[in-house]
Parts: structure tokens; sequence; C-alpha cells
């Protein structure tokens, strides 16, 4: 199953995130790494939805600094401070930050600037400590809603079930 990569775009969402969550599940069943665990999730995500940036950014400073982490796309920011950009901000408040329009979010950092539109998940540990934030892009203006939200909340979970 690992070496299958799904396209998910066309079915109606709430179907995608339920396909995706299943065969991510399948691939990563029994690992215990979460830098391999990212990089499988960015490459899923980013291939099932066809977005414009899919990865995350760990925590390398617990409330102080996010380090690029496992991605797909362009070259993506290597270092964001807490409270900092969308990133930061879901990073400081460990809570998901969705944003319709990337220009109207004030402090927005600019990776790509053909970004408009993003959806940013905290990813905690099994300790509840946050471990890292999943940031995905898109090129297109109001991408992310709340079935996005809850899909890649309930996700990123994996992090926290894992033993």
């Amino acid at each position: 199953m690992a070496e299958v990569t799904l396209d998910l775009r066309g079915m109606p969402k709430a179907e995608a995130y339920a396909e995706l969550k299943k065969h991510a599940e399948a691939v990563l069943e029994g690992l215990n790494d979460d830098v391999a665990a990212m990089a499988t999730m960015s490459c899923l995500l980013h291939h099932a939805f066809g977005h414009l940036w899919t990865g995350f950014y760990r925590v390398v400073e617990p409330g102080k600094l996010l380090r690029v982490g496992p991605y797909q796309g362009t070259l993506g920011c290597l270092e964001i401070r807490f409270g900092k950009g969308v990133c930061g901000t879901s990073a400081a408040k460990g809570e998901t930050v969705v944003v319709e329009d990337v220009h109207a979010f004030p402090g927005h950092i600019t990776c790509d600037g053909r970004s408009v539109s993003e959806i940013v998940v905290p990813v905690f540990g099994p300790n509840r400590e946050l471990i890292a934030v999943l940031d995905i892009d898109s090129e297109h203006k109001a991408t992310f809603d709340d079935v996005d939200r809850r899909a890649l909340e309930d996700l990123m979970g994996w992090f926290s079930r894992r033993k």
C-alpha cells in the first residue's frame, strides 16, 4: 500500500479525507518516527488534493521557534517565530488557523507569492506537547473551510495517538 499515492481531487471533501485517513493510517501502521510520518503525510496530502505547498514546521525551541520540516512544494521559509505569520500564530495559540485571503492576514509571511489562502493545524505529540504545525497553502482564495479543519485536525491526531 505504501507505493500508492491517491489523487482525491473531484471527490466531496469529507469522503476524500475519510479515504485519505484510512490510507495514511495503513501506510504509517507500526511507525514511531515523527519525521518519516511528516514526510509521508506531506506527500499524501499534497498529491491527494493538488495544493500549492504542503508541509510541516517543527518546534525547535518550544514557545519560540519553528523550523521547516518535511514538505512538498517550492522552497519554504526556513524559520518562523511563534506569534509571527499564520504558522507562528497557530503555534502560539495551539489552535488551527484558516485564512481565506492571506493578503488580509496581519503580518502574513510570504514564502511563495502565489499563495492566496492557507490553513495551519497544530500537531501535538503523545504528551500533548506541540511538536509542529501542518501548513497547507493554496493559490485559490477561500480554499479551506471547516471540513478541512476538522479532517486535518483528526489526521494530525495520529501524532498524539502513536506509541
